[in-house]
């Protein structure tokens, strides 16, 4: 487990709570899903695998198992961004997938 979670989650401080609740969540969602995601949607692109997969290309840095981890929550927010076409509700969503992991790792 611990391979999954990391420093950040596993004992997190102020910066980590601000960074995994509101930081990585509104600029990740603007970037992959307002950005790419969109792009790619205008373009006639498979949008939702490639903007998944860049996703979790991003959290290759934390290691394989994490980037893995956060493929199919990566799925879900560009699956709900094909839907709703607002990137708001994926960093809501992206949001609450961070608290759910910090809460399930620390």
């Amino acid at each position: 487990m611990t391979e999954l979670c990391g420093p950040r989650l596993l004992a997190p401080d102020a910066g980590a709570w601000l960074l995994l609740l509101l930081l990585s969540p509104l600029l990740e969602e603007c970037v992959f899903r307002a950005g790419l995601q969109e792009w790619l949607m205008r373009r006639g692109a498979a949008a939702v695998p490639l903007s998944t997969i860049a996703f979790a290309l991003l959290h290759l840095g934390s290691g394989w198992p994490h980037a893995l981890a956060v493929a199919a929550p990566g799925l879900a927010l560009a699956l709900l961004y094909r839907r709703t076409r607002n990137w708001g509700w994926c960093a809501l969503a992206h949001s609450a997938m961070n608290g759910f992991a910090i809460s399930v790792c620390g």
